[in-house]
């Protein structure tokens, strides 16, 4: 956007004014100058004249009131004043896409979407096209009815035909005048002494109905006996609470009431002067609040500076007042790895330099950064600032709850549904369980206070990944970016998937782009201190975010619709064959026994199907001519590998190895079921026991009509089931020989327990010392 240039005269003056302290805002307080701000500009003079406007000349304001009659109608509150955010009077993404196709089909006006997001005020959206439109435009405005009434008379400027590049870097150049006249606002902060250095009891919370400051709602809960009060955005208080409840569902969080019983909600907004509370209920937190928690951030990769600094700049501002007044108190603040998002940037330790403002592209990643080095600006007022910054946020590790939205969790479901990945150094990822322990650990460890933390857990490289998603049974392709970006967005384009639209506008935004080349392309980020802090209080280190930490949440995208879990219809992963020999016999007894035999292949989809199910599908053939003359078809198979988690029978000494379970299917079209088990017992035949499988046969819906016992024969059990194990042909020679190794490794320490079992059972009942009861002793 392209500010009258008066305008931002004006408003760096004042800037300057802050800075100098004197001035007619030399008197000012925060909250005013915070309110002053968001204040509407006000309107240039005007003279009462009979001047309707004629249809098709280009004005800004009345340009502007189209597209805000245009925009409400995608509110909840059904109108936008011309120079309110759309975005933050509730507009979402979508909306933004459906308002721009219809600005272009009934007013004319062509609006690039990175132009709505970076700047998405009506006023900003008719300036920015009329100066790239120039004399060519032709407004499509209805002519309003002529009538008296007061009408600016701007003064007059000739027409001018911006280029993009001209009108990008006007509109880059406001972004960063703006920057520099929000970061003067921190110093308009009251000086203030060091809080106590006390585990707080009483904590402001802000964004609880987010992904992560739900976890962190909890974690506080758990691990600290402090009241928490929840800033929640909503008209009063019945709602801020149902909202609060209905979002920590969502994020698989409990929402009880002994969880109510120590959480006051205070209905409110993050980008309102003294967060939208009245004065009396500001003055009380300032007195009684122990500690300021901001979590609250509006996350949008593709909105501009300007849509997100009332949230991400301006409420982090107003915490740090509240924070400051009255009762001294600590001000933990959610940052963001972000800061660092500048493109060649070498190193992101917590202490090392941010990246130089003027080479971030997102406005995201502005909005972060301002936020942080404006607090950095507090700590010289003396108030306690932690800055606490996350990288990619991944899912729960045991709960598998996600942030549908996030853009790790879209490009991870990109991965595995496409099978493909871009090349990259490092994913900056850590799952949102150990980041919200992390974070609440400095909140209530008065020792950590006013540090900077980077919680991005264990960085993960373009091999973790690769290795990870083999090992579940996907095997991907490594492109480079524009190749990836490419493929993925034909093949979104070609197969739409709701879930990932999000995805795809990230994908194809100029901006977004940078953004993600800047995370792509990065150095992993170094957690010295915050990996110091974890290690003296106990806690669990962080562990890379691999396949098994990241199952639940695999699983829960996969039932989202974003992600694809391996399918035994698959092409196999891994096979071997198994022959078995012996008989069966009719199960009343009415003759002897007769051959039966199998030839059965048994297979895996992938890792994942075995450490999640446990289970090979199955299929071949049972020749028994008991039965049927001619071999039966498996049609379905399943073999289980230790169902019953090698728990003896009740008051047995044996244990399921293996479990069958066969549908099967004669020549006349007939179905049959076959049920088998190999157990371990505690004897000496080992190696028979592995090879031995108990039988039962019967036709579908009857009862067993045959049962008796098939072996693998010795000299085949090398043969067919390690020598002969068969790879995927598009794996490498490497992975292949990683594959075979992983499952040989995996399947005879599941063998090796089971067959241990009944042994340790025995050795426990014969080392049972408990007296038992003589039965005379009951008579006396």
């Amino acid at each position: 956007m392209n500010e009258d240039p008066t305008a931002n005269a004006g408003q760096r003056a004042v800037a300057e004014s802050i800075e100098r302290g004197g001035g007619d805002a030399g008197g000012l307080t925060v909250t005013d100058l915070l309110a002053m701000v968001t204040r509407k500009e006000p309107e240039p003079e005007a003279a009462a004249v009979d001047a309707p406007v004629p249809h098709g000349v280009p004005d800004a304001e009345g340009l502007a009131a189209a597209i805000a009659e245009a925009a409400g109608r995608y509110l909840p509150e059904g109108r936008l004043a011309p120079d309110a955010d759309f975005f933050d009077a509730g507009g979402s993404s979508v909306h933004a896409v459906e308002l721009a196709a219809e600005l272009e089909r009934d007013l004319g006006v062509e609006l690039d979407l990175d132009d709505v997001f970076a700047d998405a005020r009506p006023i900003g959206l008719a300036r920015r096209w009329l100066e790239t439109a120039g004399d060519a435009a032709n407004l499509a405005l209805p002519a309003p009815a002529p009538v008296s009434v007061p009408v600016a008379v701007p003064a007059p400027r000739p027409a001018v035909v911006a280029s993009p590049s001209t009108t990008a870097a006007s509109a880059r150049q406001d972004d960063l005048d703006q920057i520099l006249a929000d970061l003067a606002l921190a110093d308009r902060l009251p000086f203030v002494r060091r809080p106590e250095p006390v585990a707080p009891r009483r904590i402001l919370l802000t964004g609880a109905t987010g992904f992560l400051g739900g976890h962190m709602l909890l974690d506080l809960l758990r691990h600290s006996d402090a009241h928490v009060y929840c800033l929640v955005r909503a008209a009063d208080l019945a709602a801020a609470t149902a909202r609060l409840g209905e979002s920590l569902r969502r994020h698989l969080l409990p929402w009880n009431a002994e969880i109510r019983r120590r959480v006051t909600v205070l209905p409110g907004d993050i980008r309102s002067p003294r967060l939208g509370l009245s004065d009396e209920l500001w003055h009380t937190l300032t007195e009684e609040l122990d500690s300021v928690v901001g979590v609250a951030a509006a996350v949008d990769f593709l909105r501009g500076y300007r849509s997100l600094r009332g949230s991400n700049v301006i409420g982090a501002l107003t915490l740090a007042e509240l924070a400051a007044t009255g009762r001294p108190k600590p001000l933990h603040h959610i940052s963001s790895i972000a800061v660092f998002n500048e493109v060649g940037i070498t190193s992101l330790g917590e202490d090392d330099p941010l990246a130089h403002v003027d080479r971030l592209v997102a406005g995201y990643d502005q909005s972060k950064w301002a936020a942080e080095v404006a607090l950095r600006r507090a700590r010289d007022h003396g108030l306690v600032v932690s800055a606490l910054r996350p990288g990619g946020i991944g899912g729960h590790s045991r709960t598998g709850a996600h942030n549908p939205q996030d853009l790790s969790s879209g490009l991870i479901a990109a991965f595995g549904r496409f099978r493909t990945v871009p090349a990259f150094r490092h994913l900056n990822v850590a799952p949102v369980d150990w980041v919200s322990r992390a974070a609440v650990t400095v909140v209530c460890e008065p020792d950590a206070w006013g540090f900077d933390y980077n919680l991005t857990g264990v960085p993960q490289t373009l091999d973790d990944v690769v290795r990870d998603m083999a090992f579940g049974g996907m095997h991907v392709r490594v492109q480079d970016w524009e190749e990836w970006r490419t493929d993925t967005l034909a093949r979104l384009e070609a197969e739409p998937v709701p879930e990932l639209t999000f995805l795809t506008r990230v994908l194809n935004s100029p901006t977004a782009l940078k953004l993600c080349e800047a995370t792509l392309t990065g150095p992993a980020a170094e957690g010295t201190r915050t990996a110091a802090l974890v290690e003296a209080l106990g806690l669990p280190p962080a562990a890379r975010y691999d396949a098994r930490a990241q199952l639940k949440t695999f699983e829960q995208l996969a039932g989202d619709g974003l992600a694809r879990l391996p399918h035994k219809d698959d092409q196999p992963y891994l096979w071997f064959s198994e022959t078995t020999e012996g008989g069966v016999r009719p199960v009343d007894g009415s003759t002897g026994g007769t051959p039966c035999s199998m030839a059965l292949t048994l297979s895996l989809a992938s890792m994942y199907q075995l450490v999640r199910e446990r289970r090979l599908d199955v299929t071949g053939t049972v020749d028994c001519p008991a039965a049927h003359p001619e071999p039966l078809t498996v049609v379905r198979g399943d073999v289980w590998v230790r169902p019953e988690e090698g728990i003896p029978q009740s008051h047995g000494l044996k244990h399921q190895l293996l479990r069958y379970r066969l549908q099967l299917r004669d020549v006349e079209g007939e179905l049959w079921w076959l049920e088998g088990h190999k157990y371990a017992r505690a004897r000496r035949d080992l190696w028979r026991q592995t090879r031995a499988l108990t039988v039962e046969l019967g036709r579908e819906g009857e009862p067993a009509a045959f049962t008796g016992e098939v072996v693998v024969p010795a000299d085949s059990y090398v043969r067919d089931q390690v020598d002969g194990i068969r790879v995927a042909p598009h794996l490498t020679a490497q992975e292949k020989r990683a594959a075979k190794l992983t499952w040989l490794a995996w399947f005879g320490v599941e063998m090796g327990r089971g067959l241990l079992g009944p042994f340790a059972r025995a050795g426990a009942d014969l080392l049972d010392l408990r007296r038992t009861t003589n039965p005379t002793e009951h008579r006396r």
